[in-house]
């Protein structure tokens, strides 16, 4: 079994070197870069109206978190928006943070921005085409997400039917193997960590009640999920940022020097032994951008899944939840978590080297003792059980809806039943090998996502110019709501043309 770990080790290595290479990086932020352009910067120029239409909304209109009836297989917006978050606010919010800052120095979280602005409207798009390129299944459930934009939509241009058809299939077997990777095996192994590590729970235990609870939520469906995650994941949310903004409170005499460390770290300028890291800037740059996309997720075409269940109508809509969801779990979350550990006095804030010998989460648990004392370890390991559970439960849904893709809906409970099992597996793997294979499966999912998004980025800046003009400018336009809908009006006029 070693040996074979091994070899799984070796081969998962070679492959993530190359798929987070400088030619992915590239891809992943000029994706975000282009829609940011297209969109004329909506994420900026529309701030106010794209606040007041997501978390706004929740106060406001009813509509946004009104639940749906038993008989109707939609989610409410807020709904699938935690459900979303369910999947994104997880082990990448605390541990990948941790990691990145002690791998790539404190410039990394300076990456980390980077690509969360541009991947605002990376996710945006995302969303658009979800809602835009929807459909229905048998059971009368919305099923969105890249496998259907791709085939659909980049699949209905001249030529590229066929490769629109091959990239569909590729993107939903890489996001069946993501969902064991990050969706599962990755957050039950930080959870299983945790747990052994603050109250000396064996890694085995762990696992099987999480498995008992993943099972009886996870096979009752989306709508078990999101009853779940809508309640789990703002109380999550606001216990962690609360803590961690005490501990930011506390030391908030270190504010200038953090932040002038990190904007040092991001360009190489990290003094050591009197010269500058030649390298410094390459790994804030490679471990920013890896830890990055794994918290927020842009550019995986992960979250559009759920969000394509959604009960709104506009496209644009629910793009503005996925720059809310990115904004939240990257400009706020990651961005207290780094600032926690960085004024904790566990980094040299002149070199970024790390004096804690402690890694991943327990950096951050380190950096929590610091205020709490003993209680601190305890806090960090409750949230990454609420953080990593949610998430389990967020990825088997998107696994779910790309095997359904591949097999047919009525062969998904196969799916689930292995994504059960696996939570097991996690609970007792190495950790390191964890979190590599979710790199590597996060990147090999996302290229055929960003191909996509850019192969219909003219779609997606026709559908907001619309929804702009209509909604805020006040233009008496037809909106562009649904290509089903544009096929079967299509249709409609060929046979009224034909029998008159």
């Amino acid at each position: 079994m070693g040996n074979f770990l091994s070899v799984v080790e070796n081969v998962n290595n070679a492959v993530n070197g190359f798929v987070w290479g400088l030619p992915m990086l590239i891809l992943l932020v000029g994706c975000g870069i282009l829609m940011t352009c297209l969109t004329k910067f909506f994420q900026v120029s529309h701030f106010s109206h794209w606040i007041k239409n997501t978390v706004g909304g929740i106060f406001k209109d009813d509509h946004v978190t009104a639940h749906t009836g038993k008989e109707d297989t939609q989610i409410s917006q807020f709904q699938s928006l935690c459900t979303a978050l369910a999947a994104t606010i997880g082990t990448g919010n605390i541990a990948g943070v941790a990691a990145a800052i002690a791998a790539g120095g404190p410039g990394a979280i300076f990456w980390m921005w980077v690509v969360a602005f541009f991947g605002m409207m990376t996710n945006f798009s995302e969303n658009v085409l979800g809602i835009y390129y929807r459909r229905r299944n048998e059971r009368n459930e919305w099923c969105g997400g890249a496998m259907y934009y791709l085939s659909d939509g980049l699949g209905a241009k001249k030529g590229c039917k066929q490769i629109g058809s091959v990239l569909a299939v590729l993107f939903s077997i890489f996001c069946v193997l993501a969902s064991f990777g990050i969706g599962n095996m990755g957050q039950i192994n930080s959870i299983a960590v945790n747990m052994n590590s603050a109250f000396g729970v064996p890694h085995f235990v762990t696992g099987f009640i999480l498995m008992v609870l993943a099972g009886l939520v996870i096979v009752g469906g989306l709508k078990r999920i999101a009853a779940v995650t809508e309640r789990l994941v703002p109380f999550m949310a606001v216990i962690y940022v609360i803590g961690a903004l005490i501990v930011c409170i506390v030391n908030i005499g270190q504010f200038g020097n953090v932040f002038a460390s990190i904007i040092k770290g991001a360009f190489g300028f990290r003094a050591v032994g009197g010269g500058i890291v030649g390298s410094g800037i390459a790994m804030a740059v490679q471990w920013g951008m890896k830890r990055g996309v794994f918290s927020n997720e842009a550019g995986l075409g992960s979250s559009v899944m759920v969000h394509s269940s959604s009960n709104v109508r506009e496209p644009v809509i629910q793009g503005m939840w996925g720059i809310f969801e990115v904004f939240a779990d990257t400009m706020v979350v990651c961005t207290i978590t780094a600032f926690s550990i960085l004024s904790s006095g566990l980094v040299d804030l002149n070199t970024g080297k790390v004096l804690s010998e402690q890694v991943s989460t327990a950096l951050v648990a380190e950096a929590f003792s610091t205020v709490f004392g003993k209680f601190g370890s305890a806090f960090i390991a409750v949230a990454i059980l609420f953080f990593a559970f949610s998430t389990v439960l967020g990825w088997s849904q998107y696994g779910s809806k790309g095997f359904e893709y591949l097999f047919g809906r009525k062969n998904s409970k196969f799916y689930k039943i292995v994504f059960v099992f696996f939570v097991i597996i996690g609970a007792t793997m190495d950790l390191t090998l964890a979190w590599d294979l979710s790199d590597t499966f996060n990147g090999m999912m996302a290229i055929p996502n960003l191909i996509g998004v850019i192969a219909l980025s003219g779609t997606v800046m026709k559908i907001t110019k619309n929804y702009v003009d209509r909604k805020i400018l006040g233009k008496d336009v037809r909106p562009m709501l649904s290509a089903i809908a544009e096929v079967q009006e299509i249709h409609e006029k060929e046979v009224i043309e034909k029998i008159s």
